[in-house]
């Protein structure tokens, strides 16, 4: 039995994690009803344009890809406490100004296309430097355990979120409200930030500006197996994982019929799935290899399974192992990497992180945006659940290249070093 050191909820017994874990649940449920109004108005505003739908969860995570590693450099130079004040600050501004176009009637398309990329930007900063924070919180001991607990939010919000947006876009009759009550959710991060007890944070010293620091980050992660081989099995699983929410929806609503508040169900049904993984993760000291790969396969596998279910009912069961399966890699990449990051470096490989575990997003949402354009949104989810697995295989073989080329340079150094003595 893995050892729990104080349970499945110990990282809260830390007061600055207790704030952050709590504006966090508010933010994040809004969020997730933000996200499910946001793909129902791309419908509504295109006719229900797949394409449409695929374009916006592209241009969300494009200047992840862009500018990813940028972001991760300024979460090793700046108080990242102060970075996520102004990253979430504004990301509430801009849930309100297009929950005020939606309300007023004058939302277009191209508008919720700039919001998008807008929140990409953000999200460039926001994301490696909020991921690298839960550390300088919890501490080394804690962090499997926090990183778990953070991953069951989201996914609670999850489960929460789609559910209250489809009856609230039901009730208030239309998707404007929503993004109103996202932007005032923004509230409850903020305060929790706001709170904190500086003095108990174990902040690294701000790493000075010089050149070279990208190519740094970029050189420490591929000389690390311990690194390189979970940073690689996420940028496989996520091209395609990242758009899984845009499938669901695009099943729900083309192959069977359902309505939003009924698509709301699919998606939490996925997120109950990705919750019990997450509360299975928050028990484990430190994540294994096997669970890395056995996740991936898995996911890829039930990813398969979704897509020729036959009836609504099969399909809503088939989703909660694949989110079981795909939360039980991402928690397990994550801890992995940052237990395995010296401080300093930490922000650094986490805008690494981020950039492969988002970064090909903009890709596997075009490309099966175009898929379930010609031949329906299960074909769609089979290519999608097929090159999961097929990615996953790559990411093992190219770590095993990789690695095995590194040993041989350090060795020739080394005899080369020892020739000349």
């Amino acid at each position: 039995m893995p050892e729990t050191r104080g349970g499945m909820f110990r990282s809260l017994r830390v007061y600055n994690y207790r704030l952050f874990a709590a504006g966090g649940v508010v933010s994040n449920v809004g969020s997730w009803m933000q996200r499910t109004a946001q793909d129902l108005l791309v419908l509504d505003l295109t006719n229900g344009s797949a394409f449409a739908l695929g374009v916006t969860v592209m241009l969300q995570f494009l200047p992840l890809l862009l500018f990813g590693l940028w972001g991760g450099m300024l979460a090793d130079r700046y108080p990242k406490r102060l970075l996520l004040i102004v990253a979430q600050s504004l990301m509430g501004l801009l849930a309100l100004a297009m929950g005020v176009l939606v309300v007023t009637g004058s939302a277009q398309v191209w508008q919720v296309f700039v919001m998008a990329f807008l929140l990409g930007l953000i999200a460039c900063v926001e994301v490696p430097t909020r991921q690298s924070f839960v550390v300088e919180m919890v501490g080394r001991k804690d962090l499997s355990n926090a990183i778990a607990l953070n991953a069951s939010s989201f996914n609670l919000a999850r489960v929460v979120g789609p559910a209250i947006a489809g009856v609230l876009i039901y009730a208030l009759g239309g998707t404007g409200p929503i993004f109103l009550i996202n932007a005032l959710s923004f509230a409850g991060v903020l305060a929790g930030l706001m709170l904190m007890r500086t003095s108990e944070l174990t902040t690294p010293e701000p790493v000075p500006r010089a050149k070279g620091q990208l190519r740094e980050g970029l050189r420490y992660v591929m000389v690390r197996p311990e690194l390189l081989m979970p940073i690689l099995l996420i940028a496989f699983v996520s091209l395609f994982t990242q758009s899984f929410s845009m499938s669901i929806a695009l099943m729900a609503r083309q192959v069977f019929g359902a309505g939003a508040a009924s698509f709301g169900l699919a998606s939490s049904m996925f997120a109950v799935g990705a919750l019990t993984g997450a509360l299975m993760a928050a028990r484990r000291v430190r994540p294994s290899r096997r669970l890395l790969v056995g996740g991936a396969v898995a996911f890829g596998l039930f990813q398969i399974v979704s897509g020729l279910a036959p009836w609504y009912p099969l399909y809503l069961v088939s989703l909660v192992p694949a989110g079981i399966a795909l939360i039980s890699v991402n928690t397990a990449a994550n801890a992995s990497v940052q237990l395995a990051t010296s401080p300093e470096m930490r922000g650094r490989v986490m805008g690494i992180y981020v950039l492969v575990f988002t970064g090909g997003a903009p890709f596997g949402a075009l490309l099966l945006g175009w898929i379930s354009e010609l031949g329906g949104p299960r074909a769609g989810v089979l290519v999608g659940g097929a090159l999961t697995l097929i990615g996953s295989g790559v990411a093992i073989m190219l770590t095993k290249m990789i690695s095995r080329r590194s040993n041989a340079a350090v060795r020739g150094v080394a005899a080369a070093t020892a020739g000349a003595r």
